[in-house]
């Protein structure tokens, strides 16, 4: 430090400048990496950031972008990935964070709207990311009543649950659920049944994506069902209503070799 005070950071360093900060999940590795981060570049206060970079793993964006929708503002974001699988996010370097910023590729995505009954009547309303899910309770089976704007497409559906993703969603929870890989820029949700009894050959169905599913329990006080949406659950529901809303959309930033449309397109060709 000279007698004028600090010097001024490079500017390829000061991120701050450029309105970019940095959030970190709790775990071991993302902390490591922030330290390492912070020491290399200078950052905007989290509050005034216009672009963040979340280190972390998928779990951390969805816990990132729900923030945003729920508390605001809407930022783009540009994931590094310190988790496990990483799929929302883009690959670890501490380097060039400048210019791979400004060279990212920007992705939106719409979240969908879940507005849930329950048995008492409470109405939730919460945003999903992926996907909204209804899943059985306790050992018996759900019987679930499925509406598509208001008609009914399947007067019962027995299975452990069903459950409604976008196309950023697909690869997720959806896929697990043997549910179609829908690339990013279609307009389209997943209608996926969770381990169907009957119909038994019903694998699901593609909707266009400015649909209202309704879905309604049979039953429900005898076959409890539980809604969620990305994380947030809500326990003995009656009735749930899923639309996608397009007034909330987010903004990922990926690199453009890694970019999450791409990288959704390439897994119906994974083995």
């Amino acid at each position: 430090m000279n007698a004028e005070g600090p010097s001024p950071a490079a500017p390829e360093r000061d991120l701050a400048a450029q309105g970019i900060g940095l959030v970190a999940s709790s775990t071991e590795a993302a902390r490591a990496a922030e330290v390492l981060l912070r020491r290399r570049y200078h950052w905007a206060d989290e509050d005034d950031a216009e672009t963040l970079v979340a280190l972390g793993g998928d779990g951390f964006m969805l816990q990132t972008l729900h923030a945003m929708l729920e508390e605001g503002p809407a930022r783009p974001v540009f994931g590094m990935n310190r988790g496990t699988f990483g799929f929302l996010m883009n690959e670890w370097r501490l380097d060039r964070l400048s210019e791979r910023i400004a060279g990212a590729k920007h992705i939106r995505v719409a979240p969908l709207s879940m507005e849930a009954h329950t048995i008492r009547g409470e109405t939730w309303t919460h945003p999903a990311i992926n996907e909204v899910s209804l899943l059985r309770e306790t050992r018996q089976t759900a019987k679930i009543e499925v509406s598509v704007n208001g008609r009914v497409v399947m007067p019962e559906l027995v299975a452990d649950g069903v459950l409604v993703a976008t196309p950023a969603g697909s690869t997720a929870y959806n896929l697990s659920a043997s549910g179609p890989i829908l690339p990013l820029a279609a307009k389209m949700l997943a209608l996926t049944p969770i381990s169907p009894f009957r119909p038994r050959r019903w694998s699901g169905a593609i909707l266009p994506d400015e649909v209202s599913v309704s879905l309604r329990v049979l039953e429900a006080d005898k076959r409890p069902v539980a809604a969620v949406a990305d994380q947030f659950e809500v326990r003995d529901v009656a009735k749930v209503d899923v639309t996608l809303d397009r007034s909330r959309s987010l903004t990922l930033l990926f690199d453009p070799e890694h970019a999450l449309d791409e990288r959704i397109a390439m897994e119906q060709f994974a083995t």
